[in-house]
Parts: C-alpha cells; structure tokens; sequence
C-alpha cells in the first residue's frame, strides 16, 4: 500500500463512518480498485476505525465530559441510565463478535456483489425512516436501545451503513433526531475499541501478525481518517437535526446499483 492510496483510504474512511453511506462498503470498493486484500488490508482497516473513534471522542468530548461526571456521582441519574443504554446496545454485536467472527470475516472477502445489495438495503432504510411518521418519544429508553443495537449488528454486512441502520432504526422507532446522532456515534466506541484490542492481543501472542505495510501509509491513513472523521462527525449531527437522510438514501441507490453492475462485468 502507497502513502496516496492510504490518504484516499483514510479519507473515505473518515467521511463515510458517520455519512450513512457504509464505510465498510466504501473501504472494500477502494481496496478492490487499488488490489489490497489480506493482512494488509485487515490491519489498515482496523487502523482507521480507531482513528475514527478518536474522532468521536474529540468532538462529542462535552457529552462524554457530562457522562462521566454523572457516573462518578453513583447514582441513577440521566448519565447512569444513557450508560446502561449504550450498554444494552452492545450486546447484539457483542454476540456477532464473540460466535460469528469468522463467517463476518468471509462474507467481507465475497466480493462486491453483497457490498451492492447492501447498499441498495441501506438505501431502502434511509427512505423508510425519512417518509415514517411515529410519534415522537422524549427520551431513548432500553427497548429501543437494544432493537438499535440490533440493527448495529446487522450493520457489520459490508455495505450496510452502521450509522445510516441505528439512526433510521431510531427514527422508525420515534426517536428524537437530536438524540439519535449522538447516541449513534458514542454507542459505537466501545465495539471498535475491543476489536481493536482484541487484534493486538492476538498479534502479540503470535495468533496472527500484522500485513507488511509500511509505517508511513499507517500514519498517513490514520492521520486522513480522524480529520475527516471530525468533519464528517460534526456535519452528519447537523444533518440529522435536518432530517436530510434521503439525499443519501438517493445516493446508496445509485452507488448500490452501479456496484452490482460492475461485479458482475
């Protein structure tokens, strides 16, 4: 892998993690057009998933700030229970991670064919939830917390948007926009992190290694993914509010459509 192909990477990475257009779909469109597969792009890829959740943290930092001051009040608290929620979303990935690692890892090296379909199902969720009309509830409560943390799970098919599923989730479930984007985005820290962790453990004891790329693309993915993961973080909260997930529903469309087409040539 070159430093200009780990820049285009990292971007994509960055931007589309929070746009719900699927970064994973994204990122095996770019690997496939540049011929990286294996462990090289196995260890870019969970490179720039940490950058972007150090995006997160960065520019969700005061709602973070409010959450930890709450828990350290030991009590049950607005902090307290928004905790528990993330924590009850977890628990459906928590189970794809721990019993179906290794089919998620197959279907990943598929082909382009699922990454199309995907997208298509991502575009039909985008518009569902832009059309749905449910009353709306004040507050995320743990029902709704974990069918979004299901739709999480569901999102980790290549093509799916992760942040396009649980906020359309949220939306058909009457969800507050304002609510949903931030919910969304620090619900998906911890997933990564452990993932994250759980190669270098294996790395370190020799389970699996890292690809042979160079440090200079690693630092220069990294870099590209966490600036434009704040960029796109910030812009997507903003979108939300806006209620504008149809242009990208429009956008899957035509990315989903052109995908399967060209996998089939």
């Amino acid at each position: 892998m070159s430093w200009f192909e780990a820049l285009i990477l990292g971007l994509v990475q960055g931007l589309t993690e929070y746009l719900p257009v699927s970064s994973s779909g994204h990122l095996a469109i770019g690997s496939y057009l540049f011929g990286l597969e294996g462990a090289d792009n196995l260890t870019f890829t969970v490179l720039v998933h940490v950058a972007t959740v150090m995006s997160t943290l960065v520019i969700l930092w005061s709602e973070i700030d409010w959450i930890v001051r709450g828990l350290f009040k030991c009590e049950l608290n607005a902090e307290t229970k928004y905790v528990l929620n993330i924590v009850i979303s977890m628990i459906p990935i928590g189970i794809v991670g721990v019993f179906f690692k290794d089919y998620v890892e197959e279907i990943f090296g598929s082909g382009l064919l699922i990454v199309g379909c995907m997208l298509l199902v991502t575009a039909a969720l985008l518009t569902f939830s832009y059309y749905a009309k449910p009353r709306v509830k004040e507050n995320i409560g743990w029902r709704d917390a974990l069918i979004i943390g299901l739709a999480q799970a569901c999102a980790v098919m290549p093509g799916l948007s992760r942040s396009g599923s649980t906020i359309a989730t949220g939306l058909l479930l009457g969800n507050k926009k304002e609510n949903l984007a931030q919910f969304s985005f620090l619900m998906v820290i911890p997933p990564i992190l452990g993932e994250a962790l759980l190669d270098v453990m294996k790395t370190v004891k020799g389970e699996e290694t890292f690809g042979g790329i160079d440090t200079l693309p690693l630092i220069v993915g990294f870099l590209a993914a966490f600036v434009s993961g704040c960029v796109a973080c910030r812009w997507m909260i903003d979108i939300v509010k806006k209620g504008k997930l149809i242009y990208f529903g429009v956008y899957c469309a035509i990315a989903g459509a052109a995908t399967i087409v060209f996998s089939m040539l």
